[in-house]
């Protein structure tokens, strides 16, 4: 082969050559670039999931603040309502407590005829079968006021009690051993029911 042939070969090959590298860079630019793009996508794409994790975490506190002012409504309203179901109860106590009290201080004078019309009876010596019938009423009307809880003031010898009695006389007692402020007698029976004074008894005290 001749020298200008050698040469051309030599220049075929060098632009081959040449083509080649050429070639080669453009793919490894190209693949460059699809990573670069690959890299922002992912890296787009990791920044979509942290932002929609962080909205939904978001989302679940405002939803549990709600449930919390939800549940501490609720219980407020049940804890009023149970406080109106005991004012009503009180008051439903409190209007029966007081009907029943007014109606027996309206029977309570006639109790007191019938214990005076029995000792009456007793020192005039009347007849027995009369007594008994109003000794029989008395009777009864003692066990209703038992039954509603209610006891007579007529102790003496006890001491004065402003809550119990009412002094209609005080005055020097027979014995002098008697202390002063002593119920000596009972004029009028009293009444309490429960720790309320229905009635003061009315009673001489020793002075």
């Amino acid at each position: 082969m001749s020298v200008e042939g050698k040469k051309e070969v030599k220049e075929k090959e060098e632009e081959l050559n040449e083509k080649i590298e050429e070639n080669g860079k453009e793919r490894a630019a190209s693949d460059s670039a699809e990573e670069i793009q690959e890299t922002g996508e992912q890296t787009e794409q990791q920044i979509d999931v942290d932002q929609l994790i962080e909205d939904q975490q978001q989302r679940i506190q405002e939803l549990e603040e709600e449930l919390d002012q939800t549940k501490e409504k609720q219980l407020r309203k049940a804890a009023e309502m149970e406080n109106m179901r005991k004012r009503m109860q009180r008051e439903r106590e409190l209007i029966y407590q007081t009907a029943r009290e007014a109606a027996i201080e309206e029977f309570l004078p006639v109790n007191d005829d019938l214990l005076r019309t029995l000792q009456a009876l007793e020192s005039s010596n009347a007849d027995s079968s009369y007594m008994d019938g109003i000794k029989m009423v008395a009777d009864k009307f003692e066990e209703v006021l038992k039954k509603y809880g209610v006891e007579r003031i007529d102790q003496t010898g006890v001491p004065f009690n402003v809550d119990l009695h009412d002094a209609m006389l005080i005055q020097k007692p027979e014995d002098d051993s008697v202390e002063s402020g002593t119920v000596l007698q009972v004029i009028e029976n009293g009444y309490i029911i429960g720790e309320k004074t229905l009635r003061h008894a009315k009673v001489i005290v020793s002075e």
